[in-house]
């Protein structure tokens, strides 16, 4: 199934989401979505919406391996990512649709829940600038 395609049904294995509260150079939130066998990654810095129509800036960031979505601890000064991690919510979603520029998916977390969209608004270079927004 391509990138382009509208998601439907229900898959055997229920994807994974994980934020996790980071206390790095700058406090953020990372937001992960479980795609292609990685953890998709943004930096959230405002924190991730808990209200509709609430909108947050979020950074595309490297992929990461789907272990580190269980990860909370300090990771040490001097490695990518210095400081503390905690998770701030995780569980499973609905991927709705999957296109280059727009992911829409049904959060089932503890904190977050509704339907959610991550929309691209501008890339330069290396950097995808998206924005993170509870639609329901």
């Amino acid at each position: 199934m391509g990138k382009d395609s509208v998601i439907s049904g229900e898959s055997k294995n229920p994807l994974t989401f994980v934020v996790q509260e980071h206390w790095a150079t700058h406090h953020h939130f990372d937001f992960r979505l479980e795609m292609d066998g990685v953890l998709k990654s943004w930096a959230v810095p405002k924190g991730p919406p808990e209200t509709k129509g609430v909108k947050r800036l979020a950074m595309a960031v490297p992929d990461h391996d789907l272990a580190y979505g269980a990860f909370e601890g300090e990771i040490p000064k001097g490695e990518y990512g210095a400081g503390k991690v905690s998770i701030w919510d995780n569980g499973t979603y609905d991927l709705k649709l999957r296109k280059p520029d727009e992911i829409a998916f049904e959060l089932h977390g503890k904190r977050l829940q509704g339907d959610y969209a991550l929309v691209l608004m501008k890339k330069e270079r290396d950097r995808q600038m998206w924005l993170l927004f509870k639609r329901s």
